[in-house]
C-alpha cells in the first residue's frame, strides 16, 4: 500500500527528528517508519488505518487494553485539580492513596513505597537503598549484586550493570562495579538436570550461593531476580527454586529483590509474581502495568525492616526523581487497579493461561519451533535450526531469518510482538490481559503462516 502524503511527511519527520529507542535508525533511511495512531481493546492501528493485534501489550504494559476512556478522563480530572507537585518532603493525596494500596497488595511486610517514573529507575532505587541500608546497619562492605545471565534489568548505569546482556553493556562500559552473574533457569538448554525440573531448580539456586561465597558474603548486598525472566525468552522458575534462593539469601544476610517490572499487575495472573510462586522478597520493583501505560510510573516496594534505619534521627535516603509519584500517574494507577478488581483481570489470566499455552504449543509441529515456555500471559517461542539437536541459528541466519524475515512478516501479517536474539532466537508474546481464545487463535495462525515461510529461508 502506498503511503499517503500526510503519512510520508509524518514518516520523514520521524526519521529526521525522533530518535527511537533500541532502534537501528539506518533501517528507516529509505523505508517508512511504522507509525501507530490509535488503539482499541487488543488492537492498534497505524497511520494508514491498518489493524494489528497487539501481541506485546505495547511493551508488556497495556494490561487493561487500549482505548479505556475512563482512564483518560481520570487523568484529565486530576490534571485540572493538581497537575504536579513533588514528593520531596511533601505529599499529595493520590501518592498517599496509591502507596497504601500497593502496600496492601504486596506480600508480607513490604509496606513502604518509593515512587519513580519507570522500571529502570525502580531497580536503580533498590540497589542504592540496599547499599545505604547496609552502611546504616554497620556492614559497609556489602554492596555487590548477584543477578542472572541474559537477564535485563534496565538502562540506567546501575540497572545496566545488573543486566546480564554483554552486548547491551559493551558500548557504555566501564559501568558500576560490583555486579556478578549466575546461570538463569532456561531448562530447555540446561547444562545439568534438564530432565528433572526440581533438581535443576536446586542446581540453579545453588549457583547463586556459589557466587555469594566466591565474592564473600560480607561483600554481597542483594540478589536481583525476575519471577519469569524476560530476556532470552520467558524463563519460568523450576519448582522450589525461589524457596531455595530465599533460604540462601537468609543464610548469608543478602537481600532478595524481586524485579517485577514486567511480571507485576496481572501478567502472571497475580498482583505480584512473588505471589504466583510463593516467595517473600525484601523489595519488589515494579512499573509498566501499574497504569496499563496510560501514564508513566514506577515503584520500589520495601520491607519495614529495610526502611527502619531510614526512619531514625537524621538518616536520609538521598535519592529521588522529579516526576516520581506524579499526581496524574498516581490517579491513573488507582483507576487502573479499580478495573483489575472490578473486571477480575487476574482471575481471567489464571483461567485462561493454560488455553493460551496449549494454543501456542500447537506450533510444535513446525520444524523451526524448539520450545514454548512461560507463564500467565507471558510466553516465549524459541526458534531452532534442528529440533533434535536444538541447534540454533548462526549470526548470519539470525540477521537474515529473524530480523530480515520473521520480524517484518509478523508485522505485515497483522501481529505486533517481539522477535529477539538477546540469548537464543525467540518470539515473545504478552497480549493485554483482556485477551481470550479468539486472540490466542489469531496469534497462532499468524505465527504459523509466518514461521512456515521462514523455514524455507533457512
Amino acid at each position: 500500500m502506498t503511503a499517503n502524503p500526510a503519512q510520508k511527511d509524518l514518516s520523514k519527520s520521524a526519521y529526521d527528528h525522533l530518535w527511537m529507542h533500541f532502534t537501528r535508525m539506518s533501517s528507516y533511511e529509505n523505508a517508512p517508519v511504522p507509525t501507530i495512531v490509535r488503539g482499541e481493546g487488543t488492537y492498534v492501528y497505524d497511520a494508514e488505518g491498518r489493524k494489528y493485534l497487539d501481541g506485546l501489550a505495547g511493551l508488556f504494559v497495556v494490561q487493561a487494553g487500549h482505548g479505556r476512556r475512563e482512564l483518560a478522563e481520570v487523568a484529565a480530572k486530576q490534571a485540572a485539580e493538581l497537575a504536579f507537585f513533588p514528593v520531596w518532603s511533601y505529599a499529595h493525596p493520590k501518592a498517599i492513596e496509591l502507596a497504601e494500596r500497593l502496600a496492601n497488595y504486596a506480600p508480607g511486610d513490604l509496606n513502604k513505597v518509593f515512587f519513580s517514573t519507570g522500571g529502570g529507575e525502580a531497580v536503580e532505587t533498590a540497589w542504592k537503598l540496599a547499599k545505604q541500608y547496609f552502611k546504616l546497619t554497620g556492614k559497609p562492605t556489602k554492596y555487590k549484586v548477584i543477578s542472572r545471565a541474559v537477564a535485563y534489568h534496565g538502562t540506567p548505569q546501575g540497572a545496566l550493570s545488573i543486566t546480564g546482556l554483554p552486548g547491551l553493556k559493551a558500548p557504555f562500559e566501564p559501568l558500576v562495579p560490583g555486579t556478578h552473574k549466575a546461570p538463569n533457569t532456561n531448562i530447555y538448554r540446561a547444562p545439568i538436570h534438564g530432565d528433572d525440573p526440581e533438581a535443576f531448580g536446586r542446581w540453579a539456586a545453588d549457583q547463586i550461593e556459589q557466587q555469594i561465597l566466591f565474592e564473600g558474603p560480607e561483600t554481597v548486598a542483594a540478589v536481583f531476580l525476575e519471577p519469569v525472566q524476560n530476556a532470552g525468552g520467558c524463563f519460568p522458575p523450576p519448582p522450589g527454586y525461589f524457596q531455595r534462593v530465599r533460604e540462601i539469601c537468609d543464610r548469608h544476610d543478602v537481600l532478595l529483590v524481586s524485579d517485577e517490572v514486567i511480571c507485576a499487575f496481572g501478567r502472571l495472573g497475580t498482583m505480584f509474581g512473588a505471589d504466583k510462586f510463593g516467595y517473600q522478597p525484601d523489595m519488589i520493583t515494579c512499573a509498566k502495568g501499574m497504569t496499563s501505560g496510560y501514564s508513566p510510573i514506577g515503584a520500589t516496594i520495601i520491607s519495614d525492616r529495610l526502611a527502619e534505619p531510614f526512619y531514625k534521627g537524621d538518616n536520609t535516603f538521598l535519592h529521588g526523581y522529579t516526576f516520581g509519584g506524579h499526581p496524574v500517574s498516581a490517579a491513573v494507577a488507582l483507576a487502573n487497579l479499580d478495573i483489575f478488581e472490578r473486571e477480575g483481570l487476574n482471575q481471567h489470566v489464571l483461567d485462561n493461561e493454560h488455553k493460551f499455552l496449549s494454543t501456542l504449543q500447537r506450533l510444535h509441529d513446525l520444524p523451526i519451533v524448539g520450545d514454548v515456555r512461560g507463564n500467565g500471559f507471558f510466553y516465549g517461542i524459541e526458534l531452532v535450526k534442528d529440533k533434535a539437536t536444538k541447534e540454533s541459528f548462526n549470526d548470519d541466519e539470525v540477521e537474515r531469518v529473524l530480523y530480515g524475515h520473521v520480524s517484518k512478516k509478523l508485522y505485515e501479517n497483522g501481529l505486533y510482538c517481539r522477535a529477539d536474539d538477546r540469548g537464543d532466537p525467540v518470539i515473545q508474546l504478552a497480549p493485554p490481559l483482556i485477551a481470550d481464545q479468539s486472540t490466542f487463535d489469531e496469534i497462532e495462525q499468524i505465527l504459523r503462516a509466518t514461521l512456515t515461510e521462514a523455514w524455507t529461508k533457512i
